[in-house]
């Protein structure tokens, strides 16, 4: 197969944070990329995003030479396009619209990827013509530097089509086998994050001993395998069935101890005044950019494990 699966002009959806992210990578790989996106001032903030992660993927040696043009007509953006990345925002029935409208307006070979993180495929296809060329690709932002892709396609020759597509841009995609609200990663963050909430609201530990008890404890291991993988070295020598018959009852006590946290406006600020002390009085793109370099320098270091 060849490399991009033979793609040279990528449209680009929706040009906030997340498309942004994506047309950075995607001209960072040689590819060009129209762009659309109908909010005012939308190629200034666009053309300052994308210089800045290029200068962040110039890190991991990409400098492709691929061109980015924002057009005031979505019809102008894709013609001609062989991959289309849309990421408008999170409301079922504009998606659904919006993607009936690219379906209409792309040749036959053309994938179009969405970029919901919770929408069902099944909802947001039905008014396309041709909806088993249009897939969910769900990114973790921002998408040029997190490698994670979930991908829900019709079937699996399609599926694989899109994955070999983002695995030539240097993502990891996973395919799901069946669709489920949220996908996988949000259900694990979620899950996690009630938790997290649930700490805080019983007057466990602070906002700022939760978050670090989890970066400085199995968020270390997490980033370097996932729970199944990290269980079965917990298991030893036996791996995780020794795992599994000695350990899973605690485990299985842990589950039936967890919180089911409400949202209460006390429980809100108690979240909110925490975020506020352990921020430090430091701004929303200070925190964002000590992310970035976080990120960077974890992904500079990983070493490969199998299937993570």
């Amino acid at each position: 197969m060849t490399k991009y699966n033979g793609y040279r002009r990528v449209a680009v959806i929706g040009c906030g944070t997340v498309g942004a992210s994506w047309a950075a990578l995607f001209t960072a790989h040689g590819l060009d990329v129209a762009a659309f996106d109908p909010a005012p001032g939308r190629g200034e903030r666009l053309a300052a995003f994308v210089t800045h992660a290029r200068s962040q993927l110039k890190e991991f040696g990409l400098d492709g030479e691929g061109s980015l043009t924002l057009h005031e007509r979505m019809e102008d953006a894709v013609a001609g396009a062989d991959f289309v990345q849309e990421n408008a925002p999170e409301d079922e029935v504009a998606k659904r619209g919006l993607l009936a409208e690219l379906d209409a307006l792309l040749p036959e070979h053309a994938l179009i990827a969405s970029s919901t993180s919770a929408l069902l495929r099944s909802a947001i296809v039905t008014e396309c013509a041709r909806p088993e060329r249009v897939i969910v690709a769900h990114p973790f932002n921002p998408p040029h530097l997190v490698p994670l892709v979930e991908i829900v396609a019709a079937d699996a020759a399609t599926a694989e089509r899109a994955a070999a597509f983002y695995r030539d841009l240097g993502r990891r995609p996973v395919i799901l086998r069946r669709e489920m609200p949220g996908h996988i990663a949000n259900r694990l963050a979620s899950a996690l994050y009630r938790e997290a909430v649930n700490l805080v609201a019983e007057g466990v530990a602070s906002v700022a001993d939760v978050d670090a008890a989890l970066c400085n404890g199995p968020g270390l291991r997490w980033a370097a395998m996932g729970p199944h993988m990290t269980y079965h070295l917990g298991g030893g020598a036996g791996g995780i069935r020794h795992y599994l018959d000695h350990l899973g009852p605690s485990q299985a006590r842990r589950w039936a101890s967890l919180g089911n946290p409400a949202l209460s406006e006390a429980v809100k600020a108690a979240i909110v005044s925490g975020i506020d002390a352990e921020a430090e009085g430091r701004s929303i793109a200070e925190l964002e950019a000590r992310r970035d370099r976080s990120l960077i320098e974890i992904l500079k270091s990983r070493v490969e494990v199998a299937g993570q």
